[in-house]
């Protein structure tokens, strides 16, 4: 320890490190249930690419793990420190660099908030689309590293489809460049799209060169009642099948809506079964919103209620932001499933969850990116009920295997951490586990970079 200290203080200012042992408690784990955290040796709080370079080499030469982190905002527990590690939190690195109109990109550093980023490219008259939930505090860093996805997933696309070139620190100190600021480039292997969703096992990305949108016009919602989860999901089947291109297609059953109204008295319909929320950024929304209101309806909605404008529309999504939060209002725990299906499998992903509800007596609440099959199930519980425990985790396992056997995936966007490490062999297959392994060797021959998490 006393070398570590001293070792990271020959290139670190004194405020750049942390040891009182009560403050870095506060840094060990991000906000996933059941994934174990060790007590971090000290974090450090780098502001520039030459003490991040700095951390790494001193953590080679002592072979001392690093664990990097941004808001830890995550759900998978991939942020979680391991006992003796630098704790290495990329939040004092938050400059803007670059908003370029001309190459709409930006150049940022890890540390910065994605919603400060979102409204800084809007003066511009740009687009960042990726909007996690917990757009006001989690860090594109943090973004990057899982390869988040949010509610406008369905037309923009997922944090790595914006990703055009990184800045990263490997675990030795040297510095690699990856990608380009080109609209267009393919020399070598694409090692961007590698490092994005790679939670920090990798490298240290230090700068992100990020491709940017022309700002669309203000988005209209609409909102739909069903009497059913399965009825809602053959409304957005049925709009998908019809061709249309909304901006955002989200799910909210009834659990969730309940739990919204406790929390925040929005006005949401009690009495649904499942309230689809569909929007469109086109230049003539009302028409698009029209033709899926008459969707909704033939699939059996109950009730179609357009938004009259935009602050409305705003309303609406501030319902849907709120979902996670107000889950857990409902219980002192959580776990917050992210299970991807193919859009077909939708209703059947929801109606076997709702049996793993019913098996397990358990509230598990769903509200879901409906327009690409990514559902958010929420199993809550009491921590302090050793049994109810019990039941949350094998349910939240139960759902995980639901999604396989249905053709999708483990998570769809907040990553593998600790949570699903022992599920991602199951997805991968051997071959394709070897292979990972091979990666991760590559970058990180003495696995220091993040170790326990993802494998």
């Amino acid at each position: 320890m006393d070398d570590l200290l001293e070792l990271l203080r020959a290139g670190l200012p004194a405020e750049a490190l942390i040891t009182d042992p009560d403050i870095t408690a506060s840094y060990a784990n991000d906000m996933a249930s059941f994934c174990d955290a060790g007590i971090p040796a000290v974090v450090a709080l780098p502001r520039t690419v030459e003490q991040v370079q700095h951390i790494m080499r001193t953590a080679t030469a002592l072979r001392v793990p690093v664990v990097p982190q941004g808001a830890r905002t995550g759900l998978s527990g991939a942020a979680n420190a391991s006992d003796g590690c630098i704790v290495l939190s990329l939040i004092k690195m938050d400059r803007i660099l670059e908003i370029s109109p001309v190459d709409r990109i930006a150049v940022v550093e890890p540390g910065v908030i994605n919603a400060v980023l979102s409204r800084a490219v809007n003066e511009h008259g740009l687009y960042y689309p990726p909007d996690p939930s917990s757009w006001e505090m989690c860090t594109i860093g943090g973004n990057i590293g899982t390869a988040s996805g949010g509610l406008c997933c369905v037309k923009y696309g997922v944090t790595a489809e914006y990703v055009l070139g990184l800045d990263v620190v490997l675990a030795d100190g040297r510095l690699l460049s990856t990608g380009r600021r080109t609209a267009k480039g393919v020399a070598g292997y694409d090692l961007t799209r590698l490092l994005v969703g790679s939670e920090g096992s990798l490298g240290i990305v230090v700068k992100a060169v990020l491709a940017l949108k022309p700002q669309p016009p203000r988005q209209l919602v609409l909102a739909a009642e069903f009497p059913s989860a399965a009825s809602a999901c053959d409304a957005i089947c049925a709009i998908m099948e019809r061709g249309h291109t909304p901006s955002l297609l989200e799910l909210m059953d009834r659990t969730t809506v309940r739990a919204v109204n406790r929390m925040a008295n929005m006005g949401l319909p009690d009495s649904t079964e499942a309230l689809l929320l569909a929007a469109f950024d086109t230049p003539d929304p009302t028409a698009d919103l029209a033709a899926v209101a008459e969707l909704c309806t033939a699939a059996g909605a109950t009730e179609v209620v357009p938004a009259e404008d935009a602050a409305e529309s705003e309303m609406l999504l501030q319902a849907r932001r709120m979902s996670l939060t107000a889950l857990e209002t409902v219980k002192p725990a959580t776990m917050i499933d992210d299970v991807c299906v193919p859009r077909s499998k939708l209703g059947a992903m929801l109606e076997g969850t709702a049996a793993v509800a019913e098996k397990y007596d358990l509230t598990i609440g769903v509200c879901a990116h409906a327009g690409d099959g990514n559902t958010h199930p929420v199993v809550c519980f009491d921590h302090t009920d050793a049994d109810e425990s019990r039941r949350a985790r094998e349910s939240f396992d139960e759902i995980m295997a639901l999604g396989l056997e249905l053709g999708g995936t483990i998570t769809g966007e907040h990553g593998v951490g600790v949570l699903k490490k022992e599920w991602l062999a199951r997805e991968l297959g051997e071959v394709s586990v070897e292979l990972h392994r091979g990666i991760k060797q590559a970058f990180d021959p003495l696995g220091l970079l993040n170790p326990g998490k993802v494998f």
